[in-house]
Formats: structure tokens, C-alpha cells, sequence
């Protein structure tokens, strides 16, 4: 496969994680716990509660929330904005854009925008992973939400993006070296 398409790819890939980050930070879904008539959502940010069938009710958490709490919004916004910038570094540094027109600097820029997405994926799962751990201990009608579910694909698509990046730099290099010698 072509090293473009192949670009072409990780950026979709880390464009769809990028998103999966941020609707699992910004979603109250982490953890659900159902009673016989009262479902409450609990996310990083807020918890909301729907008794029956009447509305839901939405509170956000205080500032001074727990500290686990408040690990896992930092880890999940560095995510954010580090594939962010991983996914600019990733567009401008490409074949297929010519924003940049160093030559020498575009391998730099991708293995810069690699190695951000595959910090960027493990600053997603590790906090994802921390939530469903703790839910082995917890009582009875507590389930996992959907934001740990879209947390791991995001953070998955942003490592096999960043490993596919590691891998073309890393091709492109050796054969570099062996048309050098």
C-alpha cells in the first residue's frame, strides 16, 4: 500500500478517535446504576437522574470533586487535545497536503504526530480501564456506560494509527538508508 494512502487512513482513523474522545468526556455515561424505578447516569462532569418516566435531571459535580474524578478528566482532556495536535501534525506533515514544503521535516513531523497519537490513545484507556476495574466492587445494579465502551475504541484507533505511522517512518527510513549505502 502506498505510504499516501496509508496517511490517508491514519488521519480518518485518529479523526474518528479524536471524536470518540470527546463525546466519551463530555458524555454522562461512564456508569449506570439502575434501580426498580430511578436510572442514574454518572459521567466526569455531571450525574443525571430519570425517575420513571419523568424528565431527566442533570447536576454537575463541584469543583473540588473526587480526585479519581478529576485524574481521569485531566488524562481524558491531554487525550484531546494531544490528538488534536497529533492530527494536525499528521495532515500538515503529508504527501497529500502541501502546507509544508521542507522535505526534511515532514518524516519528523510524522513521527512526532505517531508518537502523539499513541500517547494520546494510552491517556484515554488508562482512565476507561480505571472506571470498569472499579466496577467489580461495586453493588449490585451498577453497569458500565457507553462512554467506556467508546473510550476504548477511540483510544485503540489512535494507537493503530500511531503504530501504523511508527511502522511506514520507520519502513521509509531503512529503505532510505539501504539506497544511501
Amino acid at each position: 500500500m502506498a505510504p499516501k494512502t496509508v496517511k490517508m487512513i491514519c488521519v480518518a482513523l485518529s479523526t474518528v478517535g479524536l471524536i470518540g474522545v470527546i463525546i466519551c468526556c463530555s458524555l454522562p455515561e461512564w456508569l449506570v446504576r439502575r434501580d426498580d424505578y430511578t436510572e442514574v447516569h454518572t459521567g466526569l462532569w455531571m450525574a443525571c437522574v430519570k425517575q420513571g418516566s419523568g424528565p431527566r435531571v442533570c447536576k454537575t459535580f463541584d469543583s473540588q470533586a473526587y480526585p479519581d474524578i478529576q485524574a481521569c478528566r485531566a488524562m481524558t482532556i491531554i487525550s484531546c487535545l494531544l490528538c488534536g495536535l497529533s492530527l494536525l501534525l499528521l495532515i500538515f506533515g503529508s504527501d497529500f497536503t502541501p502546507c509544508v514544503q521542507n522535505q526534511d521535516a515532514k518524516p519528523k513531523m510524522i513521527k512526532a504526530a505517531a508518537v502523539g497519537l499513541l500517547l494520546a490513545g494510552l491517556l484515554v484507556i488508562i482512565p476507561v480501564r480505571w472506571f470498569s476495574n472499579n466496577i467489580g466492587n461495586a453493588p449490585e445494579g451498577l453497569t458500565l456506560g457507553a462512554s467506556i465502551f467508546i473510550g476504548y475504541i477511540a483510544g485503540v484507533l489512535m494507537i493503530l494509527s500511531g503504530l501504523l505511522l511508527c511502522y511506514l517512518s520507520r519502513s521509509r527510513s531503512s529503505s532510505y538508508h539501504q539506497l544511501q549505502s
